[in-house]
């Protein structure tokens, strides 16, 4: 697709109507730039200019054009010449030539001997996070999440006295039936919930995922126990999974909140635009 350059220019366009407003609040509101602007030079030949805006003061209009170029490259003197001679018979105009990469030094002594004002209009760099004293800000974080699960048990196997047994009269079946956080253990000391069972067993094992085993034997009589009935133990053999984590990489990326940058060659500053309406100007940093 063809580069016709009106992105560019609305882009340079919406930082420009930013900085008016802020910048002529008092004096004169409501300047409006219009685009491709033709103006009809002192010999009678309409000159078209990428963006033009006026103002009064003091009795005084004062009116500024400028040229925008989208180049991937540096501005050559040729085109600086160029709007040297559409401007030729249009002493009162104040010239001003936009780009996003940079001028040839060439083009930048002629802009100057023509009292030209340059400009780099461009999207925002790395280079542009730092503070007044040039120290670098952060502005992306990456971190990751991880979502670890409870054990899944498969088989719980509780180990009774021998005159609990024989109280059961052969009859060794028990059912472990109930939400678990409705069922308890107690080890003789302290009582747990099955649902605490399932979230301390991953515990056991550090960066250990798969299928396990464990038995524990309690130094008290102890008791398992249901909605619907409870059994002596003196321990358990609990098999068990455990899943591995399920992590997600998330990336805070605050490098969007500035959507454009002014550069004044020559002045050594520039102009940041935020997307919450901040505008900051700075001296440029030079290494």
């Amino acid at each position: 697709m063809k580069n016709t350059g009106e992105s560019y220019e609305n882009f340079v366009k919406s930082l420009h109507e930013a900085l008016l407003h802020l910048e002529t609040l008092g004096i004169q509101k409501n300047i409006k730039i219009e685009m491709r602007k033709k103006i009809t030079d002192n010999c009678g030949i309409d000159r078209e200019f990428d963006l033009y805006w006026e103002y009064e003061l003091g009795g005084i209009t004062y009116k500024t054009v400028i040229e925008c170029k989208d180049y991937n490259s540096a501005v050559s003197v040729e085109k600086i010449d160029a709007l040297i001679g559409k401007i030729k018979d249009l002493p009162d105009l104040k010239p001003v030539f936009a780009t996003k990469i940079g001028y040839q030094s060439g083009a930048q002594k002629k802009a100057e001997q023509n009292k030209i004002d340059l400009l780099i209009v461009r999207k925002p760099l790395d280079s542009d996070w730092v503070d007044e004293q040039g120290n670098p800000l952060i502005n992306k974080v990456a971190f990751t999440l991880s979502m670890g699960y409870p054990a899944r048990i498969t088989g719980f196997y509780p180990k009774v006295s021998e005159s609990v047994l024989k109280e059961m009269k052969g009859n060794t079946s028990f059912a472990i039936a109930g939400n678990n956080n409705e069922i308890f253990i107690n080890d003789g000391e302290k009582t747990v919930t099955w649902l605490d069972l399932e979230n301390k067993l991953p515990l056991l094992h550090k960066d250990e995922f798969g299928q396990f085993e464990e038995t524990k034997i309690f130094s008290k009589e102890g008791e398992i126990k249901t909605p619907s009935s409870s059994l002596k133990i003196i321990g358990y053999t609990v098999k068990y999974e455990v899943k591995k984590p399920d992590e997600e990489t998330m990336l805070i990326d605050a490098s969007d909140a500035m959507y454009g940058v002014i550069e004044y060659l020559g002045k050594d500053k520039k102009t940041l635009f935020w997307k919450n309406g901040k505008i900051e100007k700075r001296k440029m940093m030079r290494e």
